[in-house]
């Protein structure tokens, strides 16, 4: 089998020395990563997220970053986004109204689901009702079968009667889902084209884009998760990208996916559910990065924020793709990192169950009113007070622009203290050792429960304070290595300056894996990769900058999921690899059968469930080039402060400017090592080196 060449004869990179900038939002700051692609020059910058209008925040602290950093707007050539707008919107239960179109005595698969609970112990749990109530759900006359054929034919009249039907409500978007469309399209096309000619105001999602696989219920709830978010996350979009345009209106802007790759600011407002998990996907992408240049290939990750912790297992420079996620309750299926969150931040608050026993998170202060020591009117102990109660934090943050308040600490800590029965010191340590528990927990859930040994693996910290706490999580899982890039609080935002372009195609073809599979294939791939040429050319990637990859999801037949079992990438140049033979697929899909379950047998037979082809347009900076060991006088510290490290005592802690530390220097802890974007805790007996990249790499639980 060949596929055919791209047309393109250019051949030079599509990237001009400017300026790369990365913004990502969280709940509580909205950072910002700066890269000069012409002399390596970085920039970074942390301003208050403005929850009511990201989009504020995002052009204030543009602004202040071109400012101090010296950035004129026509320099700017990218600026990529990662965004948590779908995801607040899914929990807040703000989307729009939505209708939904689907096939004839199918209106309630949505309530039906996969008749299982929520919790298995909890017999009053519930799913979440569907985002479209009953009466907003309209049923039309057509059939397509399991084999793609078509039973009862589309009429005219339906169409018609069901657009007047949606047209008569007051929704905003209209979700089409008919029965096995994944196979064959037409009638939701149809659908849709009426729909957009009748009703041109409205958002339409059609199943067979926003999801055209196997699975109904899954591929029902996505499209309508999508059409859901498409009025907000749309007008968000198209808000953002015309301000952006009036700051810098010869740079591109982006928008960070789930599955790791930026997409059009265009696209991301036609599929808005592609960007749920954007942030946290974002950072996946710069620990891959910062774990390349520190020639770590498997990592463990920790992004700590200010409201939840994220952990993902990177292998061999990978970080692993799941398709099955649920979010705010309900279940969506499309590429996505394989990220667990915890609720377990800097503002998770500390309370007491009903058993008397102390709990941390998952409810969190955010950025208004925060913390206590804020200052801002918050009252309840968090982590953050605890980490200041017991020195870990400074008096001030974001290079003194945030005041922290240690008697308002205290107060909020106190009532706590008093009905334990303990002082306000041990407590805070109480504190902290519950939200390093729910993250050792979360850490267990992507490694040990995969079969993946934890002591493998280096702990990457990140997020705001994720270097805070990392020593404590590694000591329990009994890791033995810490790595801290350069700016972990702006990692995220680090991660959408080094991302590419990424889509992703994908259809359903069940059947066997045999000798004539290949011939079985070919058509289907030939479509998906004719697909991916056609995105390349919109897109205006050159062809140098192009790679493809083609997988499979396989599995046993009669097994009920499947592994995605990668096959070949095809480079940006020159021909293609030899596809003459599947014949590795086989050994591939044994190997990951027994990675991921334990076992494999080579008697049962196997079938090809899904062809996967993504699309990836290389836009990412070349890596920098290391610097040597400095040879000056190691950096001095810039104070000492109370440090409590165990309950009992504090131990008189050195600490350092990381803007100051040298490259190959050593220090060995305790210290503390302040930064505009986060600060790192050196337990006593590890040693820290920072590397020729700027990594702080550092040994846990060496002897002093």
């Amino acid at each position: 089998m060949k596929l055919r060449a791209s047309k393109l004869i250019r051949l030079t990179r599509g990237i001009l020395h400017m300026w790369f900038i990365g913004v990502d939002v969280g709940g509580t700051f909205t950072d910002f990563h700066a890269l000069n692609t012409k002399d390596g020059r970085v920039a970074v910058h942390k301003t208050p997220s403005t929850a009511e209008d990201p989009s504020r925040a995002i052009l204030d602290g543009l602004s202040a970053l071109m400012e101090t950093a010296g950035i004129v707007a026509d320099e700017i050539q990218r600026l990529a986004h990662g965004t948590t707008v779908a995801t607040n919107t899914l929990i807040q239960r703000k989307g729009a109204e939505v209708a939904v179109i689907t096939t004839e005595g199918f209106r309630d698969l949505l309530e039906i689901g996969r008749q299982i609970r929520p919790k298995m112990y909890d017999l009053k749990a519930d799913y979440p009702p569907p985002l479209a109530p009953r009466h907003m759900r309209f049923e039309v006359n057509e059939r397509i079968g399991g084999k793609g054929q078509v039973i009862r034919v589309l009429s005219d009249e339906a169409i018609a009667t069901v657009v007047e039907e949606v047209a008569g409500t007051k929704t905003e978007a209209c979700a089409v889902c008919l029965l096995f469309s994944f196979l064959e399209p037409h009638h939701e096309h149809r659908i849709g084209a009426a729909l957009r000619e009748r009703l041109p105001e409205r958002s339409v999602s059609l199943s067979c884009e926003v999801q055209p696989e196997f699975r109904e219920y899954e591929r029902f709830s996505t499209t309508l998760l999508n059409a859901y978010l498409q009025p907000i996350i749309g007008q968000y979009m198209k808000t953002l990208g015309s301000r952006f345009a009036v700051v810098a209106p010869k740079a591109r802007l982006g928008i960070n996916q789930s599955s790791g790759g930026l997409m059009s600011v265009e696209r991301a407002g036609d599929m808005p559910i592609r960007t749920a998990l954007s942030g946290p996907a974002a950072g996946t992408v710069g620990a891959i990065y910062q774990a390349r240049l520190a020639e770590r290939p498997q990592v463990i990750t920790l992004d700590m924020g200010g409201t939840s912790a994220d952990v993902a297992l990177i292998q061999g420079h990978e970080a692993s793709i799941g398709y099955d996620r649920t979010v705010a309750g309900f279940p969506m299926r499309l590429p996505m990192i394989d990220i667990h969150t915890v609720g377990a931040g800097g503002g998770s608050i500390a309370w007491f169950d009903r058993d008397g026993l102390m709990k941390v998170g998952p409810l969190s202060a955010g950025a208004d009113p925060g913390p206590a020591c804020y200052g801002r009117g918050g009252t309840e102990p968090t982590v953050s007070d605890a980490n200041l109660v017991l020195g870990r934090l400074p008096d001030t943050l974001i290079g003194g622009v945030m005041g922290l308040d240690v008697e308002l600490a205290r107060r909020a800590i106190q009532p706590a203290a008093d009905l334990l029965g303990l002082t306000v010191e041990h407590t805070a340590h109480g504190m902290l050792g519950i939200v390093v528990a729910n993250m050792v927990r979360a850490v267990r859930t992507i490694s040990v429960e995969r079969g993946h040994d934890p002591r493998d693996f280096s702990l990457m910290a990140f997020g705001g304070a994720g270097a805070l706490h990392a020593g404590d999580v590694a000591r329990a899982l009994e890791m033995r290595e810490l790595i801290v890039p350069p700016a972990p609080g702006i990692l995220c935002a680090q991660g959408l300056v080094v991302s590419d372009l990424k889509e992703d195609f994908v259809t359903t073809r069940r059947l066997p894996y045999n000798d004539k599979a290949l011939d079985a294939v070919t058509g289907e791939l030939q479509v998906l990769c004719d697909r991916a040429e056609t995105w390349f050319e919109a897109e205006g990637i050159v062809a140098v900058d192009r790679i493809t990859r083609i997988a499979f999801d396989m599995r046993y037949v009669r097994q009920n999921f499947e592994l995605t079992v990668p096959w070949v990438e095809i480079g940006a140049v020159g021909e293609p690899p030899d596809m003459s033979s599947l014949e590795s697929l086989r050994q591939r899909f044994y190997a990951l059968h027994k990675r991921t379950y334990g076992h494999f047998t080579e008697t049962d037979p196997i079938e090809i469930v899904n062809i996967r082809v993504t699309a990836v347009g290389r836009a990412a900076p070349e890596q920098p080039v290391p610097q040597g060991d400095s040879k000056s006088t190691p950096t001095s510290p810039i104070g000492t402060r109370a440090v409590w490290f165990e309950a009992d005592v504090p131990v008189d802690t050195p600490v350092y400017a990381r803007a100051e530390l040298n490259n190959g220097q050593v220090l060995r802890g305790p210290a503390v090592i302040e930064q505009l974007d986060a600060l790192t805790l050196i337990h006593p007996g590890d040693i820290a080196k920072v590397d020729g990249y700027a990594n702080l790499i550092i040994e846990v639980g060496v002897p002093v």
